[in-house]
């Protein structure tokens, strides 16, 4: 007689009824993200569905970021491509197209050594009106979760992890983290958290900077999203997703299995996940919950 205790979590979800939902209404991309994740896709699939969204100049626009539907490259669409790059890399598969995206980076940085939040554009149907007018300068929020990304390319991608922009960026992501205080917006908290979990064993400074950061999280772990929607929250999953992780230690082993249920809980009727926060436009309602959707089985997969 099978001995093992069944998982309450997988119980809940119906995969089937998720590739459904994908094959009914998510991007081609999207669905080649699920594929590979569950272990019938090809990585030359995915890289392909990736290239749709790549400029001339080795950045990506062309509504890889959903409420960001300008053709032109630009920094938000960067953090998507690397996510992508990632998971080819991760899949044994060239990224080559991670140092062109490098590049671009470098192109674009501010002086400070930051990303602008968005670079100026002028195709802006469909478009949430925070990237159509970013504040002026080099932007946390963005850089840090960019290069938080970065680094999970350059896990596998010698040549990233080399990059001069990775290290120009990190060199400020590390100095606007220490200058932070108890009031910083939520996003801005937790996607700067991700940046100093990503480089915790190469920065000796992340270390120090983590506990100081982490000490602004309320017991629960979620952070209210300043002018974001009614409920909007950065959660300890959108933290901290994957096990083992130093970021994982700021929050409680019930914090996390909440949350965990939570989120395998928050499969709809139609097999998809939903969006949480604002969107602009119809269609980016759908990408977001075919990539959202991946992200959940895909962060459930990682904690078991």
């Amino acid at each position: 007689m099978d001995q093992r205790t069944p998982s309450p979590l997988l119980d809940r979800i119906d995969l089937g009824a998720a590739a459904d939902f994908l094959a009914t209404h998510a991007r081609v991309l999207d669905r080649r993200r699920f594929e590979l994740l569950i272990g019938e896709g090809s990585p030359d699939a995915l890289a392909a569905a990736l290239a749709a969204y790549r400029n001339p100049d080795g950045g990506y626009g062309w509504g890889l970021e959903p409420d960001l539907r300008s053709t032109s490259s630009q920094p938000g669409p960067a953090l998507h491509a690397f996510e992508v790059l990632a998971e080819l890399a991760a899949a044994g598969a060239p990224v080559p197209e991670a140092v062109g995206l490098c590049d671009w980076l470098a192109s674009v940085t501010a002086p400070e050594g930051g990303l602008r939040f968005a670079e100026p554009f002028t195709d802006r149907a469909g478009c949430a009106p925070f990237w159509v007018e970013p504040a002026p300068g080099p932007s946390l929020q963005i850089t840090a979760i960019a290069v938080a990304t970065a680094y999970d390319v350059a896990r596998h991608e010698p040549a990233v992890a080399a990059h001069p922009w990775l290290a120009t960026a990190t060199r400020f992501c590390l100095d606007a983290a220490a200058a932070l205080t108890p009031d910083a917006h939520a996003i801005e908290l937790a996607f700067t958290l991700r940046f100093l979990d990503a480089v915790h064993d190469v920065e000796a400074r992340a270390r120090e900077l983590m506990a100081r950061l982490g000490s602004f999280l309320p017991p629960d772990g979620i952070l209210p999203v300043q002018g974001g929607a009614e409920g909007e929250s950065m959660r300890p999953l959108d933290v901290a997703p994957h096990p083992g992780r130093p970021v994982r230690e700021l929050f409680s082993p019930d914090a996390v299995a909440a949350e965990l249920d939570r989120l395998a809980g928050l499969q709809q009727a139609d097999g998809g996940w939903p969006v949480e926060w604002q969107t602009y436009s119809p269609a980016a309602e759908l990408e977001w919950r075919g990539y959202l959707t991946v992200r959940a089985l895909s962060v459930l997969r990682a904690n078991g």
